[in-house]
């Protein structure tokens, strides 16, 4: 029998997530990234590249679905199920559930779908940037499964599950690293200062 490190496996399929744009150096669109990566704090350009190809890869599957007769069993087996999707990671609204409306979605709501995004709107960080940093250090969860990728797309059914960690300091969990360290030196050395302080503020 043969063994090792990667007998076994499933080969790792390596995909397209983004495309540069086709002309580098257009003020208007320079200006617009820009804009979103200070709005949704992102962390570079790819990023926003990334959302605009899978928004192309969804406009482009709803245009070729529009091209074919309305009661066509491929145009309403297939866009149900994309309208379906969308609905669920709400990006479209219920009462918008029809192929033309798959091609006025913008990549702003995709952004707002994401975890970073809604960390910050549920109020569990202080800025967009601060829940970046909480979803990369492990505090965040949704439902029962820690989530540590900003990017991450909440669906809707899991919105209201979004919460810290239970083994994180701010869900209820150990305390830090310097919280521990600060608490063990009060114990230690700090012990006699803070009994007179308090005596001091009895008087």
């Amino acid at each position: 029998m043969v063994s090792g490190p990667g007998v076994g496996r499933q080969p790792k399929v390596c995909r397209k997530t983004f495309s540069t744009p086709r002309r580098p150096f257009e003020k208007e669109r320079l200006d617009q990234e820009l804009k979103y990566i200070g709005e949704f704090g992102l962390r570079c350009k790819r990023e926003v590249y990334r959302v605009k190809y899978t928004l192309a890869k969804i406009r482009k599957a709803a245009r070729t679905l529009l091209s074919l007769d309305e009661k066509d069993p491929k145009r309403l087996f297939e866009g149900n199920a994309l309208l379906r999707r969308l609905v669920r990671i709400g990006v479209l609204d219920e009462d918008k559930m029809k192929l033309d409306f798959v091609l006025g979605l913008t990549p702003e709501d995709f952004f707002e779908r994401r975890l970073q995004t809604q960390v910050f709107k549920l109020g569990l960080a202080k800025s967009v940037h601060h829940a970046r940093v909480l979803i990369r250090h492990r505090h965040v969860r949704v439902r029962k499964q820690l989530v540590n990728i900003p990017s991450y797309i909440v669906r809707l059914d899991s919105q209201k599950h979004i919460d810290f960690s239970l083994n994180s300091p701010f869900g209820g969990g150990r305390p830090g690293r310097n919280k521990r360290r600060s608490e063990a030196a009060g114990k230690s050395g700090g012990g006699g200062g803070a009994a007179e302080a308090e005596a001091e503020d009895d008087e």
